[in-house]
């Protein structure tokens, strides 16, 4: 058997690309993907509530053939998933930013761009992907939240996602424990402990060196936009409030996202203010330990913004681990859900072929619920499929 066919052989789920990634990567890069806040409460519920909703199939109703495809801001999608914002995707396989999107578009779905991307936004661009989100903060510089957003504009991307929820950087006590910071710099006892991960060092030979957060890069200041980013933390501005919205639906002329709404006041009045998406999130559980899990805040949010504005798009984030969980989604209202850290598990394992691999495996699970669940295209899936399902044990 093949290198190649052994690893596929074996990344038969999301959760075994988790553990060949697991193998692959140092512990300080791979805890920086897979871990949370403090005690990793809401990390855990995240994928634990998804248990808690049980799947009620219809087979009578003879999906033979099924559409898995949506529209998201006239953009046809094979499935209704994107793969959302991970901040230096390039640590886990070099240009991972770009062996994402390109996997992504083969796949027929849609990629965004975090801010702290290695590559800059500008490239990201240029392999005229679509479709292509791109994420921006507020900071106290307001400056450089018009700058990111006139960048994004200039390079084309189709839709900005502000991101609300991190204003105070989470308490993240894995890479506390590690010593990883962001960006990272790795002393050379820390390399030297990464031994046993020689194809990893070995890969990332010419990228270590010049890692950094590059979507912070621009011709003509490229130090000083470098030096910022290693400055995140004091950048970000808890002060944010929705002035600083409705500053931005004012310069973005494109769709505009919400992502980290937890709360139904939130996701009410973001959209009397025009907002034309939401991303049901708390960040991975990478931000406040004990927050409520995604899914469990899906129910509320869809009430509220649907209220006022019934086909607004609603994005769920966190713990989708299973096509299944997604049918879960979308039969509580969700239009699309966005997957983080499984895309970062695929770079580990394979770079662009792994994420490949992994977006087959959310197809063909997702399709295999469809026609189970007796839902011939995404509409099919309502409420009427689900029931509540007490913990086992």
């Amino acid at each position: 058997m093949s290198r190649s066919s052994g690893w596929r052989h074996k990344a038969i789920n999301v959760d075994a690309m988790r553990r060949l990634a697991r193998r692959k990567l140092p512990r300080p890069v791979f805890d920086f993907a897979d871990g949370g806040a403090e005690t990793e409460w809401t990390l855990r519920r995240n994928e634990g509530a998804f248990a808690r909703k049980a799947l009620v199939p219809r087979p009578l109703n003879g999906a033979a053939q099924r559409d898995l495809s949506t529209t998201l801001f006239r953009h046809r999608l094979s499935m209704p998933l994107m793969i959302g914002p991970t901040g230096l995707a390039g640590l886990f396989w070099p240009d991972g930013e770009l062996c994402s999107a390109r996997a992504a578009a083969a796949a027929g779905i849609g990629y965004c761009l975090s801010h702290g991307s290695v590559c800059t936004i500008e490239e990201l661009a240029a392999l005229r992907t679509e479709p292509r989100w791109m994420q921006v903060f507020v900071y106290r510089d307001r400056g450089l939240t018009r700058e990111f957003t006139d960048r994004a504009a200039a390079a084309g991307y189709h839709a900005l996602v502000l991101t609300v929820d991190n204003q105070l950087l989470g308490n993240r006590e894995r890479d506390l424990r590690n010593g990883f910071g962001i960006p990272p710099r790795f002393t050379p006892w820390q390399l030297l402990a990464m031994a046993p991960q020689l194809p990893w060092l070995w890969r990332m030979r010419n990228a270590l060196p010049r890692l950094t957060m590059g979507s912070y890069l621009r011709e003509g200041s490229r130090e000083e936009l470098a030096a910022l980013a290693g400055r995140l933390a004091s950048l970000l501005d808890p002060s944010m409030d929705w002035d600083d919205v409705r500053a931005l639906r004012e310069q973005w002329k494109g769709p505009l996202l919400l992502k980290g709404i937890l709360h139904p006041d939130e996701a009410r009045q973001a959209t009397a203010l025009g907002v034309d998406g939401l991303i049901v999130s708390n960040h991975g559980g990478r931000q406040l330990d004990g927050a409520i899990s995604s899914i469990e805040a899906l129910p509320g949010i869809v009430a509220a913004a649907r209220s006022a504005r019934p086909d607004l798009p609603i994005l769920i984030d966190g713990g989708i681990r299973r096509g299944a969980d997604l049918a879960k989604a979308l039969a509580l209202g969700a239009t699309a859900g966005l997957i983080g850290r499984p895309q970062l598990w695929g770079l580990a394992t394979a770079g662009e072929a792994g994420v490949a691999h992994l977006l087959e495996i959310y197809r063909r699970e997702f399709d295999r619920a469809m026609g189970l669940l007796g839902a011939a295209r995404v509409d099919e899936l309502g409420p009427d499929l689900l029931a509540e399902a007490p913990p086992l044990g």
